[in-house]
C-alpha cells in the first residue's frame, strides 16, 4: 500500500518496534514511554491493521540495500561528490569495508527493525479473533521473510527468536543460527503466506500469493534447491495475473504497480524528509542519491551522482536491445540531444541509472529525499528468468527454460535462443544482468553463482561473499556472536 504517513504518525507509539538491534541501552531507556503492552493493544482488527502498516512502513528504508547491492557489484561505481562523500559507499565499492561502516549498519538495523515489527504482531497473533485475521498474519510473515532474506544475503547466520520480539539482553544469550535454519524460517513464513493470501491484494502494494511464491522460489534458488524453486516460480507464471509490460514506461510513474509488478515497495513524495532521519522519509532516498549532479534540463531533477553505471555495464547491451538506453542514461548523448547541463562528480563514468533517476514531480521538502518512485522489488521478468535458471540448472526442462528466457528477450527486441545445458545457463546469467541492471540484485547473483571473485575488483573469496556484522552488535553481544570470517 502507499503508506499514509499521517496515519502512521497517529500510531507513533509503534516506534518502539524499530529498536531491535543497533540501539544503545540509554536510547532504549529514553523511549520506554512509547511501550505498548499486551493489555492495551491488539484488542481489535484496527490494532492489528495499524501494526501491519508499521511493518510495511519500514520497507521504505530498504533503499540502502538496493544502492549497495549495485555499488558492491561490477555494474556501478560509488560516485558522489568526492572520495569522502558517504564513505561507507566508497568502502563497499572498493571492497575495503570493515565492521565500522554506517551504511552497512543501516542494512542491519533497518531490516532487523522490520523483523521486530513483524514479530510484534506475531507475538500476539492469538489475542483477538476477527474475520480476515489469517491474512494479516500471513502478510506479517511475508514481511518478516522479506526482511530476513535481505539480512541472510548480507550477513549470513542470524539470531532468530521465533514469533516473539527481541528484548535487551537477548544478544548475549541467543546465538546466530546457521544459514540453513534461517532459510527454514523464511520458507515456513512464505509457505504460510502462500496458503493464506490471494493473488489480488485488498490494497495496492500489499503482499499477495504471487509475491510470496516468487520470494519463496527465490529463496530456494539461492540455496540451489532447483526443483522446489522451479515449482514455486512456475506456479506464479501459470496461475498469477502477471505479464510483461511496455519497457518504455516500466520505470516511469505510469508504470508503477502494473501487470509486471509482483511486489513493489511503495513510496510517496507527499511529505518532506531530512538527513537527520533518512529512514523516516516516505520517499525513495536512493532515487535522489542517484540523480545527475547539478543537472538542468528536461524530464529529470538533479541529485548526488551516486551509483554510476560503468562503461562495461553499458556495453553489455547490443544496439538492438531496447533496454540499453532505457536502463542506462548516456549523459553526454542526452546533453547533446536536449541541451541539458550537468557537473561531473567523483568517479564520473558518463552514465546514470536511468531506471531510478529522479523525475520532475511535485514532491515536498528536500526533493532529493522524497522522490515518489516505487522500487520494483520483484518483477515478472525476474520471475521468468529465475524459473528459467531453476529449470536449466536443475536439469529439469531446458525447453521450458528457453521459453521463459525468450519471453524476456523478445520484449527486448532480441532473437530467441535454442541452446541447452551450460550454454543456456550462461545466457540466462547474461540476460539477468541486462534485464535487472540498476535494481540491486547483481552482487548477490554473482555471489550465489560463484562468479564474484572474477567479476569484482578487490573481492576476496571466503570473505566478501557476506558483509561484516556491525562492530557495535559484536560488542553488545559480549562474545556471544563471532564476527564473519576475514573481518
Amino acid at each position: 500500500m502507499k503508506i499514509n504517513s499521517s496515519k502512521f504518525k497517529a500510531i507513533l507509539l509503534l516506534l518502539v518496534l524499530s529498536l531491535g538491534y543497533g540501539c544503545s541501552e540509554e536510547y532504549l531507556k529514553d523511549t520506554q514511554e512509547y511501550n505498548i503492552s499486551s493489555e492495551n493493544y491488539f484488542n481489535s482488527e484496527e490494532d492489528y491493521y495499524n501494526a501491519l502498516i508499521g511493518v510495511y512502513d519500514i520497507l521504505q528504508s530498504t533503499y540502502v540495500n538496493v544502492l549497495l547491492g549495485e555499488i558492491a557489484s561490477d555494474n556501478t561505481v560509488s560516485g558522489g561528490e568526492s572520495a569522502t562523500d558517504v564513505i561507507g559507499f566508497q568502502q563497499v565499492d572498493a571492497m575495503s569495508h570493515t565492521p565500522v561502516n554506517d551504511n552497512l549498519d543501516d542494512v542491519w538495523d533497518w531490516n532487523f527493525a522490520g523483523v521486530q515489527r513483524a514479530n510484534y504482531i506475531l507475538e500476539f497473533k492469538d489475542k483477538t479473533e476477527f474475520e480476515g485475521k489469517s491474512k494479516i498474519i500471513a502478510e506479517a510473515r511475508f514481511l518478516r521473510a522479506y526482511f530476513t532474506f535481505e539480512l541472510v544475503k548480507w550477513f549470513g547466520p542470524l539470531p532468530l527468536k521465533g514469533d516473539t520480539r527481541f528484548v535487551l539482553g537477548d544478544e548475549k544469550s541467543i546465538p546466530r543460527s546457521p544459514v540453513s535454519e534461517v532459510y527454514a524460517q523464511i520458507e515456513s513464513d512464505l509457505q504460510f503466506a502462500v496458503d493464506n493470501l490471494d493473488y489480488t491484494a485488498p490494497q495496492v502494494g500489499r503482499a499477495t500469493k504471487g509475491a510470496a511464491l516468487a520470494l519463496l522460489g527465490k529463496a530456494y534458488l539461492y540455496q540451489e534447491k532447483f526443483a522446489p524453486a522451479a515449482s514455486a516460480l512456475t506456479q506464479v507464471i501459470d496461475n498469477g495475473p502477471y505479464s510483461l509490460s511496455n519497457f518504455n514506461n516500466l520505470f516511469e510513474q505510469a508504470g508503477e504497480n502494473n501487470e509486471e509488478s509482483v511486489f513493489e515497495v511503495q513510496y510517496t513524495g507527499e511529505e518532506g524528509a531530512g538527513f537527520e532521519c533518512l529512514q523516516c522519509s516516505e520517499g525513495n532516498v536512493a532515487v535522489g542519491f542517484q540523480g545527475i549532479r547539478n543537472y538542468a534540463g528536461p524530464l529529470f531533477e538533479p541529485g548526488y551522482s551516486f551509483n554510476l553505471p560503468t562503461q562495461e555495464a553499458y556495453d553489455i547491451f547490443s544496439d538492438a536491445d531496447i533496454r540499453k538506453d532505457l536502463s542506462i542514461l548516456d549523459i553526454d548523448a542526452w546533453a547533446a540531444e536536449t541541451g541539458a547541463t550537468f557537473a561531473e562528480g567523483y568517479k564520473h563514468t558518463g552514465f546514470y541509472n536511468r531506471k531510478y533517476l529522479p523525475r520532475e514531480n511535485d514532491n515536498a521538502g528536500d526533493a532529493n529525499l522524497t522522490q515518489p518512485n516505487n522500487y520494483r522489488s520483484i518483477r515478472y521478468a525476474d520471475v521468468l528468468l529465475m524459473a528459467a535458471e531453476a529449470l536449466n540448472r536443475g536439469g529439469i526442462d531446458d525447453g521450458k527454460a528457453s521459453m521463459y528466457l525468450n519471453e524476456v528477450r523478445e520484449r527486448a527486441n532480441l532473437e530467441p535462443v535454442t541452446v541447452t545445458g551450460s550454454s543456456l545457463t550462461d545466457i540466462i546469467y547474461s540476460e539477468r544482468r541486462k534485464e535487472l541492471v540498476g535494481e540491486g540484485h547483481r552482487f548477490f547473483d554473482l555471489v550465489r553463482t560463484g562468479k564474484a571473485a572474477q567479476a569484482i575488483n578487490g573481492f576476496t573469496s571466503g570473505k566478501n561473499e557476506i558483509f561484516p556484522i556491525p562492530l557495535e552488535e559484536i560488542e553488545f553481544s559480549q562474545g556471544n556472536w563471532e564476527q564473519n570470517p576475514g573481518y
